[in-house]
């Protein structure tokens, strides 16, 4: 899958806020639009943060259906 796909499906569920720090590292953080709460992933690379914030989002969608 794209990052763009990945992007894509995030931003419906997150805001999102990504930052870069003095040592280029990318931190990718996640603002969930019904919950309140904050999850960030750093990384040094784009695709790597990207990959670990839609596998985050998966996961909670995924408990979230069973616990209906």
């Amino acid at each position: 899958m794209k990052n763009t796909t990945k992007l894509k499906h995030i931003l419906q569920l997150y805001t999102v806020s990504l930052d870069m720090d003095e040592e280029e590292q990318l931190h990718l953080s996640l603002f969930s639009k019904h919950k309140s709460g904050t999850t960030t992933f750093i990384d040094k690379s784009y695709t790597k943060v990207m990959g670990k914030a839609f596998s985050y989002m998966m996961k909670i969608v995924k408990d979230q259906t069973k616990k209906k």
